[in-house]
């Protein structure tokens, strides 16, 4: 995420306006339906998403069918989810919001299905027609259909350009607006995509395009697989009247890029950059942790958003400074150090979502320092002073009430930047760089960080040190600046 946005959520429930929702569905053979009781079997205990996400399986792999028509928004589309049971089940749900539900079937079976309100969609509660094991693995298919603009319970994903394309931008919530799934960053899962488009429009998503197929009507699918593991988060699938452009890093990491047809020349010089900026964060952080990755320039965005392999802009972000720098190049990066910092190594759960942010928005202004176009100390000093009213109103960087707050971005940097000056820059670099390689495709907490750094310096004082950065009610002194003061 670039923006510091609102609170998302009130009291665990989207900030929309509830409407109704389709009728229940089920197959013609339903039986009366039982749910699991278990806890954690509807949500995942999120602290800012009570309801997010489902308990008792783990997905392993996504597979989405997609059939977008453009101007009229309609799809209809089809997800395979393969998954293992971690608990017996009687019933499961997903998470679905919009949509209209055709056919759901597990192994094969026809399955009694039900859907109904949520506090941010609907719960899609599925009953098998056997019960599942505990280990057991299964397949669940659902078909369904609906409309881009169709009103949802909670907030949409969907994004729309002037072309009558879309593309996608989930974060946090939202993946569930584009397909049942599993809608919880615990819980990461490869994918891959087929993605139709007609004449006139491209399509793409994360990971590979793998190959095309051109049907007889004159519209093409494209296929993608992501192989690396992916929060559903970071779903970046887009229908939209582009022009693909290719290249290679200097490492030899492929690169393709998607730009407003007709605006090569623009964006071209803007997209090429990024090899510069791959180079500069991987003597950081070590390899890119991904086989591919891409900028997705698209008028229908207002933001900019790290979607893994293909992180999307709004044409607005690409304007030079006051001063004809191309100060832009700063949120290039920042979404960048995302691929590391998020993507690869992913939050447990949202309150640790500073570890996405404190990263991206430090190593940006980094960037940006090294490049004359500003100041890392200055930035700092000035989010120290007003920190502690944010703490106050927000909760501090490591335990924030909501998300998009000035607490985890610009004050998850502080964090940062308070442990160089303590642990001293090359101890630093080191906790950074060993902590990508260390937890790279998998889930992380605020707590192993702080386990993770005391065993890379060796300090153990750094405990309660981050502890008090992370947790405390007030800002502790910088190291090295006693004149810093919180304003009052």
């Amino acid at each position: 995420m670039t923006t510091r946005r609102t609170a998302l959520r009130i009291g665990g429930a989207a900030v929309a306006a509830a409407v109704a929702v389709p009728a229940l569905g089920r197959t013609a053979a339903a039986q009366p339906h039982r749910f699991d009781p278990r806890p954690g079997s509807n949500g995942v205990g999120d602290p800012l998403f009570p309801t997010l996400g489902n308990g008792g399986y783990q997905v392993l792999h996504y597979d989405l069918t997609f059939d977008f028509t453009p101007v009229t928004y309609d799809f209809t589309a089809r997800v395979r989810i393969d998954a293992r049971a971690t608990q017996d089940l009687s019933a499961f749900n997903l998470d679905t919001d919009g949509h209209t539900i055709d056919a759901v079937t597990v192994s094969g079976r026809p399955a009694v299905w039900e859907l109904t309100p949520g506090q941010s969609g609907q719960e899609f509660t599925i009953t098998p027609a056997r019960p599942l094991r505990d280990g057991q693995a299964f397949t669940v298919e659902v078909r369904y259909r609906g409309n881009g603009k169709a009103t949802r319970l909670g907030l949409t994903g969907w994004n729309f350009g002037t072309d009558g394309g879309f593309a996608s931008a989930a974060q946090s919530s939202r993946a569930d607006t584009f397909l049942p799934c599993n809608d919880t960053p615990s819980d990461k899962a490869t994918w891959t995509f087929h993605i139709s488009a007609p004449k006139g429009f491209v399509a793409t998503a994360n990971g590979e395009l793998t190959h095309r197929f051109r049907r007889s009507d004159g519209s093409t699918v494209w296929h993608f697989a992501l192989r690396e593991r992916m929060a559903t988060e970071l779903i970046g699938i887009a229908v939209v009247k582009g022009t693909y452009l290719y290249g290679t890093s200097r490492r030899g990491l492929p690169l393709r890029h998607i730009v407003p047809r007709g605006q090569e020349e623009k964006y071209g010089p803007v997209v090429a950059r990024t090899p510069d900026h791959l180079d500069w964060l991987e003597a950081k952080f070590g390899r890119y942790p991904f086989s591919v990755y891409g900028v997705h320039i698209y008028d229908g965005y207002t933001d900019a958003l790290e979607n893994q392999t293909l992180s999307l802009f709004s044409t607005n972000w690409f304007k030079p400074d006051a001063n004809g720098r191309p100060g832009y190049e700063t949120t290039m990066v920042h979404e960048l150090v995302h691929q590391w910092f998020g993507d690869s190594v992913t939050p447990h759960d949202w309150q640790q979502a500073w570890l996405n942010e404190g990263p991206a928005v430090y190593y940006a202004g980094l960037y940006g320092e090294e490049r004359g176009w500003s100041v890392l100390e200055d930035k700092m000093r000035a989010t120290y002073e007003k920190l502690d009213a944010v703490r106050a109103a927000d909760g501090p960087p490591g335990l924030p009430k909501a998300l998009g707050g000035t607490n985890i971005y610009d004050g998850g940097a502080l964090v940062l930047y308070a442990l160089s000056l303590r642990a001293g820059q090359r101890k630093f670099d080191k906790v950074m760089r060993e902590w990508v390689r260390r937890f790279k495709d998998s889930t992380y907490t605020s707590e192993q960080f702080i386990r993770h750094t005391v065993d890379v310096t060796g300090d153990r004082s750094l405990d309660p040190f981050l502890r008090d950065w992370l947790f405390g009610a007030v800002n502790p002194p910088m190291p090295g600046h006693p004149d810093w003061k919180a304003t009052a």
